[in-house]
């Protein structure tokens, strides 16, 4: 091969990976640039708390001595502990078009999990769920939506050639907000508000969501145990995800019930969809930027949910429903016509029939693949 793998060990390198996404997608129409200032302390061992916890590798790919694609490897050994696994993990996997630049980062990846003693490569998956993972297999013509991954079809074409099979899949579903709101729904949230021992939770100010904040993620931490590739929180990791995304949260958004306790029993985390300003500001805050972006969060007509959950003791009451038409009331008067569900596991049927029954419908779909770690050789055509 031809192709040169190099890991990133400087300064010099890590902006080369973190910003060649860019130049690879530079004409594709549905991709949307990260923000560059979260990419920078997402790849920052010393300010990204899940380095602490993870073998991690870094590398770039060099043909005819140009960067030509990159990949990140990572073995989450508590991950690993908890479900009596030897996973290693591939993500941020990018290459130009020619098959034999991710052909190579990729057996490159395998022969470093294998090195360290693993036996299956799954991918694209991060530390964790928050992070973007699967590759799109379908809805390539869809809005795009922030933090979810966008790739050309071909990559699953090499994946299949280079051995990997499917691990799991992940469905969005798009759902219009309704004129009026489902009789059903109303009745079971009428139902929930005469209950006394719980209420509902609604901001109008970052400020006042800054106590719930660590509260919730708590709460992930009880609820998330089924989702694939969930790893509980630290508190270091709650605060670094809350320094992330709270800038642009806006609280309309934002449903929690409490118990008498004031402790949250439930929430949903959504926020008008900002990728459209993220792609015209090129991705950089600065200078301008935030113009871009803070237009969008006021044109915006898609809703995209980010994160909810329910206590397990609360289920079956009808909270789900309080949240669901206090959100949709917002998002009514805030002009917003289409929702987004982001990903939901395919296994999840409880979550995939309640956005069915109100017309959602799925118009993308990811897939995390994996494959058994035993060669490396590159399939041929690419």
């Amino acid at each position: 091969m031809s192709v040169q793998i190099s890991l990133v060990s400087s300064k010099r390198d890590l902006r080369q990976f973190i910003y060649l996404p860019e130049k690879i997608h530079r004409d594709h129409e549905g991709w949307v640039h990260p923000l560059y200032a979260d990419e920078f302390s997402f790849f920052s061992r010393s300010r990204n708390p899940a380095f602490h916890n993870c073998d991690t590798v870094l590398a770039l790919a060099h043909n005819n001595r140009q960067v030509s694609g990159r990949i990140m490897g990572i073995i989450n050994h508590a991950a690993n502990e908890r479900n009596g696994q030897f996973h290693a993990r591939f993500c941020f996997l990018e290459a130009y078009p020619d098959g034999e630049t991710a052909c190579a980062l990729l057996g490159f990846i395998e022969n470093w999990a294998v090195g360290k003693g693993m036996h299956k490569l799954v991918g694209p998956l991060g530390f964790s769920d928050k992070d973007p993972q699967g590759m799109m297999v379908e809805g390539f013509g869809q809005l795009p939506v922030i933090a979810t991954n966008m790739n050309f079809a071909w990559m699953n074409e090499l994946l299949a050639a280079h051995g990997y099979r499917k691990e799991i899949d992940l469905v969005s579903y798009l759902v219009h907000v309704p004129d009026n709101i489902p009789a059903y729904l109303l009745k079971s949230c009428e139902r929930i508000e005469r209950n006394c021992h719980l209420k509902l939770m609604e901001f109008s100010r970052k400020k006042e969501l800054k106590p719930w904040i660590i509260p919730i993620f708590r709460l992930i931490n009880e609820t998330y145990q089924p989702i694939y590739g969930f790893m509980p929180l630290s508190e270091s990791e709650m605060k670094e995800l809350a320094r992330r995304y709270l800038p642009v949260l806006n609280p309309a958004f934002i449903k929690v019930v409490a118990d008498n306790d004031n402790s949250p029993v439930a929430f949903l985390i959504a926020m008008p969809e900002l990728s459209q300003g993220i792609r015209r500001a090129h991705g950089r805050i600065w200078p301008f930027g935030w113009i871009h972006i803070l237009r969008e969060a006021r044109r915006s007509k898609l809703l995209t949910m980010l994160l909810g959950a329910i206590h397990p003791e609360q289920r079956g009451k009808g909270i789900d429903a309080l949240m669901a038409v206090r959100l949709l009331q917002s998002a009514q008067k805030a002009g917003l016509t289409l929702i987004d569900s982001h990903l939901v596991m395919e296994t999840n049927t409880r979550m995939r029939a309640e956005y069915e029954r109100i017309g959602g419908t799925i118009h993308k779909r990811f897939r995390i693949y994996a494959k058994t770690l035993r060669t490396t050789d590159c399939p041929e055509g690419f």
